[in-house]
């Protein structure tokens, strides 16, 4: 639950950051994209605890974890206006997502493949 409420905090927090200077600003928008982006950085985030089940493997893990973020990702981009309601939209929503996905995934999964390498090293080091 610790867990939890702190990834939630870094999600909203995160998605606050979206937002930069504006000269003039129409409120309904603003609030829209505002409450948009809180909400998918918050699911995206907390997401993340499906990675902290042991007994699953890492694909089950990924494959669960882009089945979530794609049907909340999707279903706020569309509710919100952020990909237009259209095949074309929908076509480079996906294509778009999808390359950003794996890039990100990629880019964890070496940062705590090198975590796990320093670690193990330490022990090695230490047991001699």
């Amino acid at each position: 639950m610790k867990t939890l409420l702190l990834r939630s905090f870094v999600g909203i927090s995160f998605g606050i950051i979206g937002f930069g200077d504006v000269t003039a600003l129409d409120s309904e928008i603003f609030v829209k994209n505002a409450i948009g982006c809180l909400l998918c950085s918050w699911f995206f985030t907390t997401a993340t605890l499906l990675f902290e089940i042991d007994k699953w493997s890492l694909l089950s893990q990924t494959i669960l974890h882009f089945m979530i973020v794609s049907i909340l990702y999707f279903f706020l981009s569309f509710l919100v206006g952020w990909i237009p309601f259209s095949l074309n939209g929908l076509s480079a929503g996906i294509g778009i997502f999808i390359l950003l996905y794996v890039i990100i995934w990629i880019i964890f999964y070496l940062y705590f493949r090198f975590q796990v390498k320093s670690l193990n090293d330490g022990l090695d080091n230490r047991g001699n």
